[in-house]
């Protein structure tokens, strides 16, 4: 079995290496981390390498995709080389899957139009924008070959019940048990409906903050984009 994960500039490390402890734990499964072009990638945050060895152009196909997140997503949802390898690969998958803001990505590459899916609390509008049906209580949301997983740690759950569909409920709790993954968070405001209204403020403060205004910039773009689909869509 062949696990993909796209990795681009500013990609959120935890959102591709999480899934990708789950995942490489099954048993005769490659997990090949490509990249538009091979070669090691900048994550969120400038402070971290990781690398691709392998090109989208090389990669055809897979079994497992994997769409991660991070503050520069927008760059990718104008990427028509990168959204059209998307779609490409995603007519062959077992299982296409996006990590926090990675949702946005696939919604950008048109497979999110009328698909419940969730994403990270920050994006919960734009995903709606994309065209998708927003599930803003759900963790995880699968409709069809599409799974969905909410903001960053939410990728680790979602390798999880992957690595249950493709090997097993008990080969997944090995698994679980391998990486000792048992949540025990020491304050509980890991969900938007749990934070208080000073902890939102703040948490959407801390991300308005860190938003590259580079990437603000592209929003205009993505919106006539996707205003430029609606108009082709009803014809």
């Amino acid at each position: 079995m062949k696990v993909v994960v796209l990795l681009y500039q500013g990609v959120t490390a935890l959102d591709a290496v999480g899934p990708y402890e789950v995942l490489s734990r099954l048993p005769d499964t490659e997990v090949r981390f490509v990249a538009k072009e091979a070669g090691p990638v900048t994550t969120e945050g400038e402070s971290l390498l990781l690398g691709a060895p392998y090109s989208i152009d090389e990669t055809p196909a897979a079994d497992v995709l994997i769409v991660p997140g991070g503050m520069r997503t927008p760059s990718q949802m104008v990427d028509d080389e990168t959204l059209a390898w998307i779609r490409a690969v995603h007519e062959t998958t077992t299982w296409t899957a996006s990590v926090c803001t990675g949702a946005l990505i696939l919604g950008a590459a048109g497979l999110l139009k009328g698909v419940p899916a969730t994403t990270h609390w920050y994006k919960m509008g734009v995903l709606k924008v994309m065209g998708a049906k927003p599930q803003p209580e759900a963790r995880m949301v699968r409709s069809g070959k599409i799974v969905t997983a909410a903001g960053v740690s939410a990728g680790i759950d979602m390798a999880l019940w992957l690595a249950g569909e493709i090997g097993g409920q008990e080969r997944a709790e090995a698994i679980q048990l391998t990486i000792e993954y048992d949540p025990q968070p020491p304050f509980s405001a890991g969900h938007f409906s749990k934070a208080s209204e000073p902890v939102r403020k703040l948490g959407k403060q801390f991300m308005d903050d860190i938003m590259p205004a580079d990437q603000k910039r592209l929003v205009p773009k993505i919106a006539w984009r996707r205003f430029i689909d609606l108009v082709r869509t009803r014809r």
